[in-house]
């Protein structure tokens, strides 16, 4: 894979694809420890994420708190479906500011030679054509910050690259 980050939209949702040049176990951390969420999911100037719980296992919950650039309270929530480290992580997402019911994240991590090749679905979303724009203009950007965190140790505080997309969370 290149180191461009591929988000395409799907009948039911979007999907991205990207390599990041980490081993599949350090890209599975990233996604599910409550303490490297916090740090990597976000960018000053848009949104930060203060908080992420996760009981990680199916059935578990998992929730996560932040705040917009103009002080503004949002929340992601879901459950776990599949948790199979560090090759597959599956949970419904429902968030404080579209309202549809929950839709689902996929990742599956592939190991490639000293990285990971990464694939991300986000279904469900057919029939809610706004957030699946929001979602398709978001989920781009929230994949370069996994890269970069894993790769660099980018964080949402030191960052240095601006956003390209929306500035919805």
């Amino acid at each position: 894979m290149s180191s461009m980050v591929s988000v395409v939209a799907t009948p039911d949702g979007v999907a991205g694809e990207l390599y990041i040049g980490a081993p599949p176990e350090r890209v599975f951390q990233a996604l599910t420890d409550p303490r490297q969420v916090s740090r990597w999911w976000g960018e000053k100037g848009m949104y930060l994420c203060r908080k992420f719980e996760a009981d990680l296992r199916p059935g578990g919950k998992w929730h996560t708190e932040g705040i917009t650039e103009d002080g503004r309270s949002y929340a992601v929530e879901g459950e776990y479906r599949e948790v199979d480290p560090p090759r597959l992580l599956t949970y419904t997402w429902v968030t404080s500011w579209h309202q549809h019911p929950p839709t689902l994240v996929r990742w599956e991590l592939k190991a490639n030679g000293d990285g990971t090749d990464v694939k991300m679905v986000h279904s469900g979303l057919a029939e809610y054509a706004e957030a699946g724009r929001d979602y398709g203009s978001g989920w781009p950007r929230v994949l370069a910050w996994l890269r970069e965190y894993c790769e660099l140790g980018s964080t949402a505080e030191t960052r240095s690259t601006p956003a390209v997309a929306s500035r919805q969370p």
